[in-house]
Formats: C-alpha cells, structure tokens, sequence
C-alpha cells in the first residue's frame, strides 16, 4: 500500500508550477493589472470573464461559481481527480520525482491512475506511428496519398497505422509494463472470451490531443472489406481521459492561432483538419465521432474569448474573429447547421458557414482545386442566421402567394430561436423583404412561435456589471492611487463585488483592504504594529476569524517563506469554510499603482528555474505606506472602542478614586490614539 507524498516533494512541485501556463492551456487570460489575469471560467458557462487568476501567489477563484484555489485544486476541478493526482500530474509535467511516506498508508486506489493512463497512449501512438511504413500498412499510405498527403504531412498529424490481428498492441504495450487493467482503462484495449484485445485493429489512426500535447485517445478509418467492425470511423470510447463532447481534433495545433486571430474553423473530418492546416487555415479543428455541441463550444469561447468596448458588449465579427462552420450543401449539412444555429448563443463572435461548390469537405476542394480554394472557401463564409434564413425561404416559390405564405411559416420560427432582442427585428426586416410581404406579416409569425418557443429574451449589447473599474483605469494610463477619487471608487467596487459579506461601509472597507494586503503581500504589513492587533479589533465577522486563522497559522510570515506556502498555511488554518474568502482576497484588486514586478506582464516574469521566484515578494513603497495605513485605521478603531466603553463604564461610576483613574486610562488610549494617528500620517513608519 503506497504511502503519502512527503511534503518537502509537494512544496517542490508547487514552487514548479506556473499557474499562468497551466490555466492559460484552457483558458485565454488576459491582464486586468496588478498582476491579475482574467478570462471565461472553465468550469461553468459565462459570457463575461469572472474567472481571476493571480500567478505571483497561485491562486486563482472565479466570482461567478464561487470555484478557486491553488494550482493543485485547479488540477483537481480540470482533470477531475484527487489531491494525490492532481500532485502527480505536475510532477510528471515538470519532471520532479516523488517520494512517499511509508509510515503514513492510504487506501489503494481503484483503476488506473491517469498519468499511466497519459503513458499509455503515448507509447500507443509511438506503436502506430511506427507501423504505417510497414508493408501491411500500404492500404494506409495508399489513402493518405490518395487525399494529397505526403508522407512529412502524415508525420506532421501524427498518423499512424493500427495492424491487423488480435493482440498485436497489447502485446507491446505489455512489454512496456503496461497492465490489461491500464490498456482497458484507456480504451485501447477491450476483454473477450480469449482474453484482452486490440479496440484499433487495421485501421488509419490519428491522435486526439488536449491543447497542451498530450494524447487522450484516437480516431481510426477503416480500410478492409471485412473489418468486423462496419462503422467507418470509430474513436476511443469514453475514458477518465477522453469524453467525446470534451475534445477537438487539432486544437493542439490550432490552438495558439485561435487566440491570437480570435478565429476558428471548425470542420468534419480529421483529413479536412489536415488539409486546412496544410492550406494556411491554421485554426481548424474537427469533433470526434459527435456532432458540435455546447462543451465544444464552451471550449472555442475560452480560447476566442470576447470583445467589449466600455460597458457595450460586441457581438458581431470584431476584426476578424468569427467562428466558422464548415457543412456540405445538401440535406445533412442544412440539419447540422440547425444545430450550430442553436448553440449560437453560446458564442460572443459572429458565427459563420462556409459551404463549397459542388458540395465538397475541404479535403476534396483541396485535391481538385488546391490551397486557395481552401482559403476562399473561410473567407467568404456567410453568417450562419443568414444561411439558415436563406434555406428556408429557397425551399418555396415566392412568386406565388401560396409560396410567400409557406416561406413565411418556415422561416418564423427560425428568425424567433434569435434570443438577442437586437437582431430579432432587423432578420424579421431582412425575411420580409426577401419573402415579399409585410412587416406585419412576418412580425406576426415571428413572434407567435417565440411565445410557443419560450424563447428568453436577450440584450447581447446590454451594459455589464462586472469588475470593471481598475482596468478602465489602467487603460487610462492612471495609477488608482493618483487621486482619491478612483481609489474610493475601487474601494467600493471590491466592496460591492466579493461574495462572502454584502455590505458596503467605511469600516468594512477598510478591514477588507487589509486582509486583501495582508494575504497578497504580507511583507508590506509593519510587525510591530499587527502586533499590537488582536481580535477586537475586527468588527465583521468573517475578517474576525481570518485574523484568528492567521494568528494560528503563526501570524506573518518569514522573509524567506515561499508564497505558495504562505498561501497554503492561511488556507490550511482557515479550514474549508473561509478558502473563498482567501481566494477572493487573493485576487482582489488593491488600489495602487503597478510596480514593473507586480504588472503582470509575462514577458518580465522571473524564470521558473529560478527559485527566488517564488519566495514573499518585497512590497513596494506604495504598498508599505497603503498597509500602515489601514494598520492605523484598525487600531485607531480599537482605540476608539475601548475608550468609548470605558467612558460609558465612567459615566456609571460614583465620582473616587477608581473613576480617577479610569479618567487616566481614557486619557493615555487618548494620547495613544494620537501618537498612533501620526506615525503613519507623520511619515515616520518605515
């Protein structure tokens, strides 16, 4: 039975990992300052980024579903699997080796472990790959090679050949060490009455990858009459790795383009993948075995993300990002556009449809026309309300009224499935026109099958609530601390914005700023000061006990601590019930200028090799001076608490000598209060 992994490993992988790198896989992260990153949560659907992520300290919280933690849980919520996994998945990323605790047992874990799972369709895709020279493999070539592939191309997507026979896969991956429990548990292999055996047996074979590389599974053509298996295409079915409606084919490849041009073509096949690449349409991917639905969209908004222009959100095709649908021009391609016109919403960009003359994939246009009809075909996609409006009209004769009429029913209910208020009236305008009857007509039609498709009701240019305030300031070129005005007012966003206490007053303010400073930059805060703290001096609650956390995880931290584990002690000592609270602090937005270590900019970022990366970061000038002086409205408050009770206490006391020097007491808080006023006011803390 395996023991835990011993701390010393796991701290090592934390300082390792790069937040940014690891969420920025899935996510496009774009800086909103101070080091702060924000993008589309992966983990629900949202058409506005609430999902922060704070590289410096390794947190990362998302406002919309509450989700956050450490690198380790953003692991853990992604791969879907536990602590120990999530640890052994960095390990394996950045290459460290673990050691276990022998002492410490744990209960053995059932099926495969996912990073054996991950080996195990590598040496799989090695195993095909060096299959599709061999002779048997000619019927392969002789495909690819039929389709305009040369044998660099097939090298380039990784295609291999899975031999015929019974076992011929398991047998390798068995001398690798792999078990029938492994090669079963990633769908390579399946169990018969003669034992385990080949899924993949004299077939094509392409590699389905995540966007980081890493093979989850495969898709393989068939090439014999008498393959036992009569669908033409099958992939690995679903498995802790692979889920269908989860993976792209390509989007290893595509990926980087499809953030930088905020494009995506989005096509049949794997050979239509390939021949787009090969033509210059660099961010095409293909589903796998499924038709296109929500979670691949929700993959495609990630990486594509969204416009804004102030508060108005854009939804139209904002310097060339679209997303592009390719389908065939008959009957099956109009029913797959349907679809994708029902997931349209899903999308912040404009979403298109290409459709070749004659009907032909993007592969088959490439063969007989070359490179540039391939192009052509994306660059003169026609907006995807338009082409299924369009299809439904030609399907009737309009010259004649009876025709008008049909063309009217059909096309209604589709011009009502639009949920965004702003283009229902100028597509019902457009279908009138086109049909030839009025504006009453159609509008009619239109919005009696909304009511029967309780269709909800959309503004796509409606202003945003969202946190907003400091990056329109940086846009400005203004540091939030220049006046007093922008740092009020980001004060009270951050107020308005958390979701742990809803209210918004001076003293919560001024007690969240400080826990916010506190977690983010703890060298800021004076010693001697926070030590003159104690509980009494937090009036809301949740502050109150992250103070009592903080003092049980040993109060401020060491010069030399490193941030990953002073973040992971406050949240350690905290329990469950406050890591919102943390993660929220965590990313919270402080109102001060940027510093050039604290701007967030990749490019300056300290390499991961080097360990000071990792260490408290010193405080600047403006973050010190910011920490003293919320130090000095709490403690001026407790100050004026204890003096306003001991007055009340006085007011009730009989005149003698204990009311004296109750008198005494209230006047040395008095002086204390001052002299406490100006030492931060004075400028004389350092």
């Amino acid at each position: 039975m395996a023991g835990m992994i011993v701390k010393e490993d796991i701290e090592k992988v934390r300082a390792a990992a790069d937040l940014y790198d690891i969420v920025s896989a899935d996510v496009t992260l774009k800086s909103s300052g101070s080091g702060t990153f924000v993008g589309l949560c992966p983990f629900h659907d949202e058409k506005t980024p609430s999902f922060s992520v704070r590289p410096s300290l390794g947190v990362w919280h998302c406002f919309g579903c509450g989700l956050g933690g450490d690198v380790f849980g953003y692991i853990e919520q992604s791969e879907n699997v536990g602590f120990g996994d999530a640890v052994s998945v960095l390990a394996d990323k950045y290459h460290i080796e673990l050691h276990y605790d022998s002492n410490s047992a744990v209960p053995e874990q059932r099926g495969s472990k996912r990073s054996r799972l991950l080996e195990a369709n590598e040496e799989a895709q090695s195993f095909f790959v060096s299959q599709i020279m061999s002779k048997e493999a000619l019927p392969a070539r002789k495909l690819l090679g039929g389709r305009n592939f040369t044998q660099a191309d097939s090298e380039r997507f990784g295609c291999g050949y899975a031999p015929q026979g019974w076992d011929n896969l398991v047998r390798h991956l068995s001398s690798k060490g792999f078990t029938q429990e492994e090669m079963t548990d990633a769908g390579l292999a399946r169990r018969g009455q003669r034992g385990v055996y080949d899924y993949f047996r004299g077939r094509v074979t392409w590699p389905i990858r995540d966007s980081t590389g890493r093979t989850l599974g495969f898709g393989a053509r068939k090439l014999y009459d008498d393959d036992t298996i009569q669908a033409k295409y099958i992939n690995t079915p679903d498995t802790q790795l692979y889920r269908k409606n989860q993976v792209l084919y390509g989007i290893d490849l595509a990926k980087s383009q499809i953030v930088k041009k905020r494009q995506v073509v989005i096509v049949e096949g794997y050979t239509d993948v390939m021949a787009c690449h090969l033509a210059g349409v660099d961010t095409a991917v293909a589903t796998c075995g499924t038709a296109f639905g929500l979670e691949h969209a929700k993959i495609v908004r990630r990486l594509i993300s969204d416009d804004s222009l102030g508060a108005v959100q854009l939804v139209g095709p904002v310097k060339g990002s679209r997303v592009v649908f390719t389908f065939d021009g008959d009957a099956a391609g109009q029913k797959a556009a349907l679809h994708a016109f029902g997931l349209d919403g899903s999308f912040l960009t404009q979403t298109f449809v290409a459709v070749a003359a004659d009907n032909m994939d993007p592969c088959d246009l490439r063969i007989e026309r070359g490179d540039e009809a391939v192009r052509s075909l994306v660059q003169h996609a026609k907006p995807l309300y338009d082409f299924v409006i369009d299809a439904a009209i030609d399907a009737f004769d309009t010259q004649f009224t009876t025709g008008q009429m049909g063309a009217v029913k059909a096309v209604s209910p589709v011009i009502a499935q639009i949920r965004d208020r702003s283009l229902l009236d100028l597509y019902a305008r457009k279908a009138a026109r086109r049909v030839g009857v009025e504006m009453e007509i159609m509008n009619r039609e239109v919005m009696a099958a909304r009511r029967n498709l309780h269709v909800r009701d959309e503004d796509a240019y409606a202003s945003r609530n969202h946190r907003q305030t400091l990056n329109q300031i940086h846009e400005r070129g203004e540091n939030p601390s220049s006046s007093m005005v922008d740092r009020k007012k980001l004060e009270h966003q951050d107020a308005l914005m958390q979701g742990y206490f809803r209210i918004d007053d001076a003293v919560f303010i001024c007690e969240q700023q400080f826990m916010g400073t506190l977690i983010q930059v703890p060298r800021a805060v004076n010693r001697e000061m926070f030590a003159q703290l104690d509980e009494s001096n937090f009036t809301t609650p949740v502050f109150r006990s992250l103070f009592q956390a903080v003092d049980a995880a040993g109060g401020l931290p060491s010069e030399d601590t490193p941030q990953g584990l002073w973040m992971h002690n406050v949240t350690k000592a905290t329990g469950p019930w406050l890591q919102q609270v943390i993660n929220e602090l965590a990313v919270m937005p402080l109102p001060l200028p940027q510093d050039d270590n604290t701007s967030g900019v990749r490019d300056s970022a300290v390499p991961e090799s080097n360990a000071a990366a990792v260490q408290l970061r010193p405080p600047t000038v403006a973050e010190t001076q910011y920490a003293s002086e919320l130090l000095v409205r709490l403690l001026d408050m407790g100050y004026m608490r204890r003096i306003a009770v001991a007055k009340r206490r006085m007011n009730q006391m009989v005149d003698g000598p204990d009311k004296f020097k109750l008198l005494g007491e209230i006047t040395s808080l008095e002086t204390a209060r001052k002299d406490l006023q100006a030492q931060v006011y004075g400028n004389t803390v350092s």
